[in-house]
């Protein structure tokens, strides 16, 4: 499929083409943003500015339920939404240029990985456009804003795109730092991976992995339905579609929930295993206690708290040992109170089967999957 009709497939209409000065202006002001914001990965500026100069922008007509800004790999493009802020041009362009700067291709230039997405096993996509998201935002010094989404409360600096997402994996590089997780978004490698599962294990990367993709599926579900039942006339279909988004926003809810907990969960059960002595013990307390300010909440959300009173009687246990006894050594047999060992199972159940049985009843052609890819 050429790039026109994979362009028309998706709805993508082109207005006009951004024109040489235009694009330049973006450029330099995206190449100097991200050398300005992280320079810890000595990005090149003029490197940068060359490269992203050369890319093909376009302002066009896109789908109601697609996202302001994307970018085309096929035919190295970038297409800017017709409704979109022209304030927020800057956030997105850094966005969709990171793509960009994120591609590593084969000899037959196919592309193999695009930051911390695996195109081959289409794995990883909502954990890239998290973390592409929460760099844009950083290097645009975006603000923390106070937002509600699906009924869960949060601290977000992306209130507009994939606020859920950027806050699952802000959650997880408050254990394994930045550094990792930028590194292998910005050059395609498994630094992040390595370094999480060494925080944490393989199982619980994965299960993480598959949410946040799940957590993208059931977005895009979302608006697909969202706008079916905006054209829908019928009264059975009105009922029925509301009653069907009602259901995924609810699944939308309690998958970020298993999300966080397990988060929560594996990471402060693995840092209190490694605590060898006292100040290791106010790190932790620090730690645990701050945590509370980059969760999601509801009212009905209790796992931290709980959670948190459990590793406080934990630790008062390890302090008493520790005081009794000195420094703990991590290679030796210590007493198994002392030792949390996870034996709990995530599970979650999704709808696959109801979309599929809900377009047959609407007489629906298109693909909720394929919306937004």
């Amino acid at each position: 499929m050429n790039s026109y009709s994979r362009l028309k497939k998706e709805g993508i209409e082109i207005i006009e083409k951004l024109n040489t000065l235009k694009v330049n202006n973006i450029a330099i002001n995206v190449a100097s943003k991200l050398c300005l914001a992280f320079p810890e990965h000595n990005l090149n500026k003029s490197d940068l500015f060359e490269s992203l100069s050369r890319l093909n922008m376009y302002i066009a007509k896109m789908p109601a339920d697609s996202t302001g800004a994307k970018y085309f790999y096929k035919n190295n493009s970038v297409y800017f939404n017709e409704n979109i802020d022209m304030k927020n041009l800057s956030t997105m362009a850094i966005h969709e240029c990171i793509h960009f700067i994120q591609e590593l291709r084969d000899s037959n230039n196919n592309l193999t990985k695009m930051g911390l997405y695996s195109p081959t096993s289409d794995t990883g996509l909502g954990l890239n456009e998290a973390t592409v998201q929460l760099m844009a935002s950083e290097a645009n010094m975006s603000n923390l804003s106070s937002e509600t989404y699906f009924n869960i409360s949060l601290n977000t600096i992306s209130p507009d795109y994939y606020p859920l997402q950027c806050a699952l994996v802000n959650q997880i590089s408050y254990f394994t730092g930045t550094y990792p997780l930028y590194h292998s978004a910005l050059n395609s490698n498994d630094v992040f991976k390595n370094t999480f599962i060494l925080k944490t294990d393989k199982k619980t990367y994965s299960t993480i992995i598959k949410n946040l993709d799940k957590l993208i599926f059931l977005e895009n579900n979302l608006n697909y339905f969202s706008v079916e039942l905006k054209y829908a006339n019928k009264p059975s279909s009105i009922k029925l579609l509301g009653k069907f988004i009602k259901k995924i926003k609810n699944n939308i809810t309690l998958l970020f929930f298993s999300t966080q907990n397990l988060i929560i969960e594996k990471c402060f059960k693995s840092e209190f295993n490694n605590i060898r002595n006292l100040k290791d013990i106010k790190e932790f307390n620090k730690k645990i206690y701050n945590f509370k300010n980059i969760i999601g909440y509801s009212d009905n959300y209790t796992f931290y708290n709980e959670f948190y009173r459990k590793m406080m009687n934990a630790i008062e246990q390890k302090e008493l040992y520790i005081k009794q006894y000195g420094e703990i050594n991590l290679f030796e047999d210590i007493n198994n109170s002392l030792i949390l060992v996870d034996n709990t199972k995530t599970t979650f159940s999704f709808i696959n089967t109801f979309i599929s049985k809900l377009k047959k009843l609407l007489g629906l052609n298109k693909s909720a999957e394929n919306i937004n890819n």
